[in-house]
């Protein structure tokens, strides 16, 4: 199935605060298919957890790749709570992915086999914009919805100045 694209500039009805969390994974060798394969397949698990509860503060994520060897997911969360809270409860796979890998270094089994990596950010408004051309909602708008770009300017300079009501409080 395709996303049928909206017709000409789009930017992202984002409000507030925007938390977004990259996360990847790099081969380091391909022939250690054991110790990559299941940090590989760890993530869609993950993915299809969240989406199963949209409680947890998912709202959207993008899985992308930087080479044959680099494997990463663009995240856009509700909040750095609940990004915190999921990583951390005990009920939910990731606490117990992390709890093996933690465990399989601890005993020097998975060293240079397989990197992992995530950086996350918590972008204040008035520091972010976007602007899509005859694109389907992808990325922070796919995340947070879609406006019509003149609802926040043509200009970045003018999407970066966007306030919503609850900044003016």
């Amino acid at each position: 199935m395709f996303a049928k694209p909206n017709a000409g500039r789009t930017t992202a009805a984002a409000e507030g605060d925007v938390v977004v969390l990259l996360i990847g994974m790099r081969i380091n060798h391909f022939w250690a298919v054991h110790h990559w394969l299941p940090v590989f397949t760890a993530m869609p698990r993950m993915l299809r957890e969240l989406a199963r509860d949209p409680s947890r503060g998912l709202l959207k994520h993008v899985l992308l790749t930087a080479s044959p060897r680099t494997y990463y997911v663009v995240q856009y969360w509700e909040s750095k709570e609940k990004l915190y809270a999921y990583a951390a409860a005990p009920d939910m796979f990731h606490h117990k992915a992390w709890g093996a890998l933690n465990r399989k270094e601890r005993e020097g089994r998975v060293r240079q086999h397989v990197g992992l990596w995530h950086e996350t950010y918590v972008v204040p408004e008035g520091s972010y914009e976007s602007i899509y051309a005859d694109m389907p909602a992808f990325g922070l708008a796919a995340a947070h919805g879609v406006l019509p770009v003149e609802r926040r300017g043509h200009r970045g300079r003018d999407r970066f100045a966007y306030r919503s009501s609850d900044a003016n409080d």
